[in-house]
């Protein structure tokens, strides 16, 4: 019997807290659904090396005559035990802390018949012990793991190197991978400078500066992971080569210690040092000859070699502050790391460089932890600006009195800028209502804006002092939106204000659309496809876990992903499906849509992506979603700043782009939830 739980949940779309009865295992069935374990398992390249390293330890030590036992950390589904046995390892002690996870690797290591040679300890490896009575009953003498993200350390891999040298392997052991590497390259560049930096931004001829707050703040202390090889090489300028920063070699003791290394060069060239593009590799052996390489596309002879790869990308650091480098200068990068990340700082090299660690930056503006990084770009993107001004431009008047609903938005700035009598801005965070109040004192707009710290179902005249508002707008941006849908809340917060408005108040934006297309994905779909079997195992155990918690919903849900970095075809023309109506308070009654679309484009359909267009006013038109018509060929241009909805079919369609097979779909908006339930299938008609 499961027991049932009352979990309280906000709805991103309602604003509302949903009670909502959930089965005990629901997040954990969250967790597996949306791990992307398959994603490893594709990754041929990765398991590949992991063979060749696992024979080639196993060899060396046979032929120092020594009894093989094997120590895999974070055995996930005991693929690289089961590689160790069948290379001739004596034994295998295989760690896996997540419980679903250790029971799907006890029933593959069951179903491939290497019960009586792998244990399967499902424990954190720091909690296992050796001896008589132990979890192990020696130590071992090869230590397998693989215990990285895109950062190598974030996931707290020296941490348990550190352990298990002191704790559960031999003095002298073997280690697969053998060693790793950090590279990193010094660059200039604009467009990902403005992940991590507000750029002045011009409202009709007033420059809006950001806070000094902001400008001498370092940032947000976590890594930007990305795909690397989707950003242009034009889009930025190398200004030094690229780097080796250090290596860390698993076969002695590891250390987890604070720690410093520098690289030394002469700039290539003059610019602005912003950026730091990071990656790391593997050597699977102590001869560096079976390598593992995160490097971006751009860096291979023959880019199309290059293995994708979702569960380990590529960063991108932001220096604490930019600074301009002459052409032939000698300079310093500095990598500093504590026992989970990494940060950088640059200084020339006359300057004494500090060999120890140096403080790990933190955001002291409030604004790194307000604004993410894409909703930095989001901010500094001039053509989207442009969009919000026009529009603004069309609808305010002099007696204008607004009411912004956003999350730390500079829309209510902006209506102040064009000449609106009054505005007020309703912000849900503390935090983000100080970011905005920076930014007014920076310009001297202190008392442009009425920041209210309420929430519109609380908002009074008073409030307003005693002033009904002509103009309600929004972007619409909520920093709790996920889903494409979930920017709805604007439509909500219209709801509960609805008393407040004039009767012919303008609605910014006045309607919403939703858009679908059908898409064949370059490798996304790899996340999703069952793997069966992985160089030679019957890993169809995985398979079957991940398949029952995604059916634990009955609903087959979209999941949100930033599709700039995932290419992919249109198999389908763009189709508005749904059109929400701002100007009207959010119905009663469900909306639903459903219809066909046909197939121009000849391909494997993988699933449907879905997003939204803003209709700001009649001429003025934001899209979520594609921001370039599709192209014959079917090459998608997405909006860099938003994620986009995916769903994914249970299998791949072929389809023949003549007509012959059409997408079916079935939409239903629910007021009541804020859901869309969403049904797709590839029907011939």
């Amino acid at each position: 019997m499961t027991m049932k739980t009352f979990c309280g949940r906000a709805n991103p779309t309602t604003g509302a807290l949903d009670w909502v009865e959930e089965s005990e295992e629901y997040d954990y069935h969250q967790e597996i659904a949306r791990s992307c374990y398959a994603d490893m398992l594709h990754d041929k390249d990765r398991n590949e090396k992991y063979y060749q390293g696992i024979r080639a330890a196993v060899s060396r030590v046979k032929a120092r005559g020594e009894r093989v036992v094997v120590l895999d950390i974070g055995t996930g589904t005991g693929l690289l035990s089961m590689m160790a046995v069948t290379a001739g390892a004596d034994y295998c002690y295989a760690i896996e802390v997540f419980k679903p996870m250790a029971q799907a690797a006890t029933s593959i290591t069951e179903r491939n018949g290497f019960s009586d040679k792998i244990k399967i300890i499902n424990k954190h490896s720091t909690e296992v012990t050796v001896g008589p009575d132990g979890d192990m009953q020696e130590r071992a003498n090869i230590l397998v793991t693989e215990l990285f993200d895109t950062e190598l350390i974030g996931e707290g891999a020296l941490p348990s190197y550190e352990h298990a040298h002191t704790h559960l392997v031999k003095a002298g052991c073997e280690a697969v991978p053998h060693r790793a590497t950090v590279y990193s390259q010094l660059v200039e560049s604009d467009m990902l400078w403005k992940w991590s930096q507000m750029q002045p931004i011009d409202v009709d001829g007033n420059k809006l500066l950001p806070s000094s707050a902001v400008v001498e703040c370092t940032g947000a202390p976590s890594v930007c992971d990305i795909q690397l090889s989707q950003v242009s090489p034009q889009s930025f300028t190398p200004l030094g080569p690229i780097c080796t920063m250090f290596s860390v070699d698993f076969s002695k003791p590891v250390s987890s210690a604070a720690q410093s290394y520098t690289a030394q060069f002469k700039a290539q060239t003059s610019g602005r040092a912003q950026v730091v593009l990071s990656w790391w590799d593997i050597d699977m052996d102590p001869d560096g000859n079976i390598v593992c390489t995160m490097a971006p596309s751009w860096t291979y002879s023959e880019p199309q070699t290059y293995p994708w790869r979702d569960h380990w990308m590529q960063s991108v650091y932001f220096l604490p502050a930019e600074k301009n480098v002459s052409e032939g200068e000698e300079l310093s990068l500095i990598v500093s790391h504590d026992d989970y990340s990494l940060w950088y700082n640059l200084t020339n090299s006359e300057q004494n460089v500090v060999k120890e660690a140096q403080f790990r930056p933190s955001c002291s503006c409030q604004a790194h932890l307000v604004w993410t990084r894409p909703r930095f770009g989001e901010l500094n993107d001039e053509q989207r600006t442009e969009s919000y001004v026009s529009a603004l431009r069309s609808i305010l008047k002099p007696d204008s009195v607004c009411l912004s609903v956003s999350d730390g938005s500079l829309l209510p700035i902006f209506a102040h800028l064009l000449g609106s009598k009054k505005v007020f801005s309703l912000e849900n965070s503390g935090m983000a209502k100080q970011v905005i109040e920076q930014v007014l004192h920076t310009n001297s707009l202190k008392h442009g804006v009425q920041l209210l710290g309420i929430r519109p179902e609380q908002l009074s005249l008073a409030d307003l002092e005693g002033n009904q508002i002509s103009v309600l707008m929004g972007e619409p941006y909520f920093s709790t939106s996920l889903l494409p849908w979930h920017s709805l809340f604007f439509w909500y917060c219209r709801t509960a204000v609805a008393q407040l408005l004039l009767p012919n108040a303008a609605i910014l934006p006045r309607a919403a659309t939703l858009y679908i297309t059908a898409v064949e994905f370059q490798d996304l779909w790899r996340i999703r496809v069952p793997c069966g079997t992985c160089e030679g195992f019957d890993v169809s155990p995985m398979d079957e876990m991940i398949q029952r918690s995604l059916d634990f919903r009955e609903s087959w849900e979209a999941e949100p992903h930033p599709l700039w970095e995932y290419p992919c075809r249109a198999l389908t023309k763009p189709r508005p499906v749904m059109t929400f109506d701002f100007t009207q308070c959010v119905p009663e009654q469900p909306i639903n849509s459903d219809g066909t679309v046909p197939f121009t484009g000849r391909g494997r359909c993988h699933g449907v992506v879905l997003w939204m267009e803003y209709q700001l006013t009649e001429d003025v038109t934001v899209s979520m979603g594609l921001t370039k018509p599709v192209s014959e060929e079917g090459a998608c241009v997405w909006n860099p700043h938003r994620k986009q909805g995916v769903f994914f079919f249970r299998s791949m369609r072929e389809t023949s782009g003549n007509g012959r097979e059409d997408l079916s779909y079935n939409l239903t908006f629910e007021p009541h939830t804020g859901d869309i339930k969403m049904d797709f299938s590839v029907t011939e008609p």
